[in-house]
């Protein structure tokens, strides 16, 4: 029963919704708790046995921490307890397979008498979500940002809040606990905003995402027949498929909840925006940026280690060059667990793990010539603020993205560089008039409606970056006035949206359902 579907939109959400409301208000969140549970348990069944037993030892450990004093020292050990079961659990049971098979491919390697049979393992969805936001609790409370929740139903629903559970946001106790917990009643106005938002996230899903994934999924299970333009076309589609995907995904997500008056924290702005590698991360799956900058990069950046750096750069290095040491000396041993573990998160791949070091490269790479970027700019009089230099540096970013998610998608890294390779192989833009796209499981038609598809949710995209409502002109008005005057115009979008889903929508006799990507991680 994923977002998208009928069941969940026509029959769950509404059922969820209409007992809420005749719930008396203090007994709502269990009402909550209970469609989340059965939400979870319609995919997983037996597995919701790891989110309950997640939220028991969250819920414990934390009331243990907010008994003790700040200077107890058994504090550190039972948060360092709590860490500790978590993660074992998530890595015994998602990546046991991967380290145990690769150490049994070095020893054959070394010729060591060993080896390793891949154990099945059910993995509950979900489990990459909900444990970081555990995580993330316990050590909120263990550094005194938050107070231990003594409810225990309070903590479940935080840890297992339907909407988030699949796919996220990952949240923050700060993030929702002015809302999720306010069990306010149902008003019109929060069930237009949150359809609208369903609605928008169902027409980037089901019009572009469904379609593209044709075309990507018959180029990367055949990507030794194909070379040039074709993984051009292959790369850019599954960047633009994900974003689609997750994006509406997160559309759906939010608005769903926002039924409920509960705000959920936004993932995207605008990332195909961005100028920089870490512009681009502070735009796409912003909660887990924000996860790691506030629990692995900040703890690296302030602690022992990178202040003795700091004092030993400052002796040894004088001035400027210094200060520049120290900086860089920082930078890469905070950066380098962020991303790795943004690698390992998303899977027990090597392309995975490619993928977060790529980036860390380019970030770290980025940081250590800005100087020499600032001089060079200074010297050709580039001013940084042209539109020129802009443009420059949204398509530099384009190709690294493209470029980065053509390894991501792969099959491993061996696939993903097979591909790069072949990109340099028999280019040719004629790939795009002759005809070869067209047998790639996309007819004309098709093309037509992912083109005008996309086009709408760039124009989207496109005024929530320049024409932010947070922007004083906004305060003005004759601004407030078109608000107001455009309140039909939005029936009229809604109205056209669901049309169009309805028509376009990839679905119906023949169609096979896509599975939602970011469940699988």
């Amino acid at each position: 029963m994923a977002y998208h579907t009928t069941p969940y939109l026509l029959l769950f959400l509404p059922a969820a919704l209409l007992f809420y409301q005749i719930t008396p208000a203090k007994w709502r969140s269990y009402t909550l708790l209970i469609f989340s549970y059965l939400f979870f348990w319609s995919f997983s069944e037996k597995l919701i046995i790891y989110l309950i037993g997640t939220t028991f030892l969250t819920h414990h450990i934390c009331i243990w921490m907010d008994t003790m004093d700040k200077r107890d020292k058994r504090k550190k050990r039972v948060f360092q307890l709590g860490i500790l079961l978590l993660l074992g659990t998530i890595l015994c049971l998602k990546y046991r397979n991967f380290f145990f098979g690769n150490v049994s491919k070095l020893a054959m390697v070394l010729h060591i008498d060993w080896s390793y049979q891949d154990q099945l393992i059910f993995l509950p969805i979900g489990i990459s979500f909900y444990t970081l936001s555990a995580i993330g609790y316990m050590a909120d409370v263990y550094w005194g940002k938050v107070k231990a929740e003594y409810s225990l139903v309070k903590t479940a629903l935080f840890l297992g809040f339907f909407p988030v559970i699949v796919e996220g946001p990952i949240c923050r106790w700060e993030d929702v606990e002015d809302t999720l917990f306010k069990n306010e009643s149902v008003k019109a106005e929060n069930v237009f905003k949150g359809c609208y938002r369903i609605i928008w996230g169902l027409f980037k899903k089901m019009i572009i995402a469904d379609r593209l994934a044709v075309l990507v999924d018959k180029v990367y299970v055949g990507y030794e027949s194909y070379s040039g333009a074709v993984i051009v076309a292959a790369a850019i589609s599954y960047t633009i498929q994900l974003y689609m995907e997750f994006s509406g995904c997160m559309d759906m997500v939010i608005g769903s909840a926002g039924l409920f008056g509960i705000r959920l924290p936004e993932n995207f702005s605008q990332p195909f925006f961005a100028k920089t590698c870490t512009d681009f991360w502070k735009r796409w799956h912003i909660t887990l940026g924000v996860w790691f900058k506030n629990y692995i990069f900040y703890p690296v950046s302030i602690s022992k280690t990178a202040r003795k750096w700091n004092k030993f750069t400052r002796k040894h290095f004088k001035g400027d060059f210094g200060k520049y040491m120290a900086r860089m000396g920082i930078a890469a041993m905070a950066l380098f667990p962020v991303w790795i573990s943004n690698g390992l998160w998303h899977g027990p791949k090597w392309n995975y793990i490619f993928y977060g070091l790529y980036y860390f490269g380019l970030i770290f790479m980025g940081l250590a010539l800005e100087p020499i970027r600032d001089r060079i700019l200074a010297v050709l009089h580039i001013n940084p603020e042209s539109i020129f230099y802009k443009t420059f540096q949204t398509v530099k970013m384009l190709i690294i993205i493209f470029t980065g998610e053509m390894f991501f998608r792969g099959d491993g890294f061996r696939q993903g560089f097979h591909m790069f390779k072949s990109i340099f192989q028999g280019f040719t833009t004629e790939t795009f008039k002759d005809g070869t796209l067209l047998t790639l499981g996309l007819d004309q038609n098709d093309f037509r409606i992912i083109i005008i598809g996309c086009m709408i949710v760039f124009f989207a995209d496109l005024i929530k970056e320049y024409w932010p409502k947070e922007t004083k002109m906004c305060q003005k008005q004759w601004i407030c006035t078109v608000e107001k005057a455009f309140v039909p115009g939005k029936w009229v979008i809604c109205y056209g949206l669901v049309m169009a889903i309805l028509i376009f929508g990839a679905y119906g006799e023949g169609y096979q359902m896509i599975d939602l990507i970011y469940a699988g991680f």
